[in-house]
């Protein structure tokens, strides 16, 4: 049932900080866990590979749930489901820093992840009603905030915690927070008067479909590469199921009398150009963000945690420009912005293709200090812009799908890009180790050398001569590695910049005249 419209009027920065609390903590989780896999396998008894289960198995649940939510919202009340989803994070939250086993770990991120699907487009349909319209803006770089930073975050206090406590407490600190974050939003958010319980059908073959196609969606993209991709059956079954439904979806969404999913918003050209955009800034910047850690630890020899720490200047930039543009955005056309972000971000990729082996702390800093301001040229305006057109009684709707197909990006990003990098690496080293012959005077002098070294402190020819061989061959494999990363930097700044024109598709938002459903 919807809530009274003679609510009273709350202060939107607190509604803000109400949702943010709780949606920032749920982002947060899509990563913290990576740099503890290895101590919570060692602490359950089972191998690295079987604990990332606990990754796949909260984004296949979060992915489930995400594209209904705004169905949810209208059946069951936005406010309820709100206070349902935070409920539920929080006490899986519990249950995950509790297990005693991974089994029972994985299904409580099975539940932690569907609890937490829903706040994403709950916390953004809100705040764009909170807000008024000429504030939409500030609104957005608040939430683009939570949206971009904690994913940033995530790496460097999940590695922070393990170290110093326990991986159990990447669970628990979302307790203290969840909890505030219910009071919050039970004391501070209220229904609009347009949502109303719906009386009509449900579409149970929309919902199970789409479950089952986004959820095997997930498994593939996050699965893929570990398995071969279309060389293991596994994958090409999954494949399959996921292509059947998907497709059976669409289909009954279009003859349904009351789809769980309405397409219609996708007649809006706006919107449909702009979550497009979305989608690919997803992959282009959730495939760049996996890259870094990896060139970190691999070849330069960083720590998880230091790793982390040297990502920190992106989280820096955001959180600095994306208040402000959120500030200045009602004052010029959005699509100004997002032209200038799109290009500033290919520039900083091309930058990340210009160093080498020998890059220190500070060549890295300022990329992505600047990668960091060009992601809230990019998140605030595109998100204002996208949803400027769209009905208030289709916004939940509208922002289920938006979020969705921007985590479809993140994860189909990082599933190509770690496949790039490695075949490339691959067909790298193939092609350099021809050059490392007898026939090379280079590489011949190189190997004397370096087996002169050893032999000078006491090994034998014999040993020193393969020691000089493997030696060689690491260098060779970091030259690949580097080269692959070069090349595949180089590809993500081409595909930000020829996604330019597609801003001219998108309209000109009118100037606000007025405030929206008041909160």
């Amino acid at each position: 049932m919807s809530q009274s419209s003679t609510h009273p009027v709350v202060n939107p920065w607190i509604v803000a900080i109400a949702v943010m609390s709780a949606t920032f903590l749920e982002v947060l989780d899509t990563t913290v866990v990576n740099v503890s896999l290895p101590h919570i396998g060692g602490n359950l008894s089972s191998t690295v590979t079987e604990a990332t289960w606990v990754l796949t198995s909260y984004l296949v649940a979060n992915a489930i749930i995400l594209p209904i939510t705004g169905w949810l919202g209208n059946y069951f009340g936005r406010k309820r489901l709100l206070m349902v989803s935070v409920a539920g994070f929080t006490l899986s939250s519990f249950f995950c820093g509790f297990a005693v086993s991974l089994p029972m770990l994985i299904f409580f991120r099975i539940l932690q992840g569907a609890a937490g699907g829903a706040l994403q487009p709950l916390s953004q349909a809100v705040l764009l009603e909170a807000f008024p319209a000429d504030q939409r803006g500030k609104a957005m770089g608040f939430w683009g905030l939570g949206i971009v930073v904690a994913p940033i975050l995530g790496p460097v206090l999940g590695g922070w915690l393990t170290d110093n406590y326990s991986w159990r407490w990447v669970f628990y600190i979302n307790i203290p927070i969840g909890i505030a974050s219910l009071i919050m939003i039970k004391n501070y958010v209220f229904d609009p008067s347009y949502i109303r319980r719906g009386s009509g059908s449900i579409d149970y073959w929309g919902i199970g479909l789409l479950a089952v196609g986004i959820g095997a969606l997930q498994i593939v993209l996050d699965k893929g590469q570990q398995e071969d991709w279309f060389g293991s059956n596994f994958i090409v079954s999954i494949v399959a199921i996921s292509v059947g439904c998907l497709i059976a979806f669409l289909v009954r969404e279009a003859m349904a009398d009351h789809p769980v999913v309405n397409l219609g918003v996708f007649r809006d050209r706006t919107f449909s150009t702009g979550t497009f955009l979305m989608t690919m800034l997803g992959f282009v910047m959730y495939g760049s963000l996996v890259l870094l850690p990896i060139w970190l630890q691999t070849l330069l020899g960083y720590s998880s945690l230091d790793a982390g720490v040297s990502m920190a200047p992106r989280g820096m930039g955001a959180f600095i420009s994306m208040p402000l543009i959120g500030m200045f955005l009602g004052k010029y056309d959005p699509r100004k912005f997002l032209a200038s972000g799109l290009l500033l971000s290919a520039g900083t990729l091309w930058g990340f293709s210009r160093l080498s082996l020998t890059a220190g702390y500070w060549d890295f800093f300022w990329p992505q200090f600047l990668q960091g301001i060009s992601m809230a040229l990019l998140f605030v305006p595109l998100t204002t812009i996208s949803m400027g057109k769209i009905a208030r009684e289709q916004m939940g709707n509208a922002t289920s799908v938006f979020n969705l197909l921007r985590n479809v990006g993140g994860s189909v990003g990082i599933a190509i890009v770690a496949t790039i990098v490695e075949r490339t690496q691959t067909s790298n080293v193939s092609r350099m180790v021809e050059h490392v012959s007898p026939f090379n005077p280079q590489a011949v002098q190189r190997m004397h050398g370096i087996k002169q070294m050893m032999m000078a402190q006491g090994v034998d020819p014999a040993r020193a001569a393969q020691q000089s061989a493997a030696v060689t061959f690491g260098v060779v494999q970091r030259q690949a590695t580097i080269t692959a990363y070069i090349d595949t930097f180089q590809l993500l700044a081409i595909i930000f910049v020829s996604l330019i024109p597609f801003i001219l598709l998108m309209r000109k938002p009118d100037k606000p005249s007025g405030p929206v459903a008041a909160h």
